[in-house]
C-alpha cells in the first residue's frame, strides 16, 4: 500500500509504510475536538493539495483560508462541503470519494456503521483516495474495517498518540507530538470583518464552497 509521510518522523516510524495510508480510510479518535487532530494533517495536506483536490464534508468549525495557505494548502484545490445531515453527509463522502481519482476526503461523521465504514474504505480504494474520518471516544470501542485507526488525546499541550489498529505491524507504543510542532494555534475558526470568531451555519451556507474565494491575508493571531 501507498503512503504518505505524516510530516512528524516519530509518527511515520510507528505507521506500516512510514506515513498515512493512501487509497484507504484513517480513523481519529478523540474525547475533545481541538486537542490537535486537525493540526495533525496538515503538513501531508499540504503536500496533497500541491496536485490533488482536498475536500471537507461538514466540518465542526469554518476553516480559516490565511492560516491554512501560510501552512502551503493550496487553496484552489480546497473544497468546502455543508449537508443538512447525517445521510446527506455519507452520501456526499462516497460521490467525492466515486468522482474524483487521488486526493483527500475529510469528515466529521455523527456515527456510522460496520457497513458504511466498509462502503468507505472500498471507495476509498477504488478511488485512491486518502480519507481522514474524525470520530469521537465512543468509536474506539466499535469495530472498523479502517485500515489505521488512532486515538489522539492532549497531554500537557502536547498530543499523545496511540496505534489502536494498523495493517501489517503490531501496534506501536504510543508517541507524542510536541506542542510546537503543531501550530494549533495558527488554525482558529473563521474570523469576520469586526476581528470577532463564528460558528459555522450549514443553513445560512451553499453547499459546497472554495476556500480560494476568501482573500489571503496574514491572521491576526
Amino acid at each position: 500500500m501507498q503512503t504518505l509521510t505524516s510530516g512528524y518522523a516519530a509518527l511515520d516510524a510507528a505507521l506500516p509504510g512510514h506515513g498515512w495510508p493512501m487509497g484507504a480510510v484513517t480513523e481519529l479518535i478523540h474525547d475533545i475536538p481541538g486537542c490537535g487532530e486537525f493540526s495533525l494533517l496538515l503538513p501531508a495536506l499540504a503536500r496533497l493539495s500541491q496536485e490533488h483536490r482536498i475536500i471537507m464534508v461538514d466540518p465542526p468549525w469554518i476553516p480559516y483560508p490565511p492560516a491554512l495557505h501560510e501552512h502551503g494548502l493550496v487553496l484552489d484545490n480546497l473544497l468546502l462541503v455543508r449537508t443538512q445531515n447525517r445521510k446527506e453527509s455519507l452520501w456526499a463522502c462516497e460521490q467525492v470519494l466515486h468522482g474524483m481519482p487521488g486526493g483527500a476526503v475529510l469528515a466529521w461523521p455523527e456515527r456510522l456503521s460496520f457497513g458504511e465504514l466498509r462502503r468507505l474504505q472500498l471507495a476509498a480504494q477504488s478511488g485512491q483516495k486518502t480519507v481522514f474520518l474524525f470520530r469521537n471516544a465512543a468509536a474506539a470501542s466499535s469495530p472498523s474495517p479502517a485500515v489505521l485507526r488512532l486515538q489522539l488525546a492532549a497531554d500537557e499541550g502536547d498530543l499523545q498518540i496511540s496505534v489502536l489498529k494498523c495493517r501489517g505491524q503490531r501496534p506501536a507504543a504510543a508517541i507524542r507530538i510536541r506542542r510546537g510542532q503543531l501550530l494549533q494555534s495558527l488554525i482558529p475558526p473563521l474570523v469576520s470583518a469586526s476581528g470577532s470568531s463564528r460558528r459555522s451555519s450549514s443553513a445560512s451556507e451553499s453547499p459546497l464552497v472554495s476556500l480560494a474565494t476568501a482573500r489571503i491575508g496574514r491572521p491576526s493571531l
